[in-house]
């Protein structure tokens, strides 16, 4: 399953970098976490738990830089699975 293309207009911004960003989308629940460029390169998707995890789906995104280190090229977000907390 791929991620809606608003989504991933959301994601291919820019936020405070090594940080955790919790956000609501189109009635679901999000959790994404920044590199050290402030790129998210983890999103849980599905349904927030009382203690603020998530129970859904995680993502995880591969990204291709510039030699510049600010542009990025190149980016695919993957499907790892069911995320499941208790």
């Amino acid at each position: 399953m791929s991620l809606q293309s608003a989504l991933e207009q959301k994601l291919a911004k820019r936020y405070e970098p090594s940080s955790s960003v919790q956000d609501n989308f189109r009635g679901k629940d999000i959790t994404f976490i920044t590199n050290k460029a402030g790129d998210p390169v983890t999103l849980y998707i599905g349904k927030r738990n009382p203690d603020g995890s998530i129970m859904g789906e995680r993502y995880a995104r591969k990204i291709q830089y510039a030699p510049d280190e600010n542009t990025v090229l190149k980016s695919h977000w993957d499907l790892k699975g069911k995320v499941q907390r208790g």
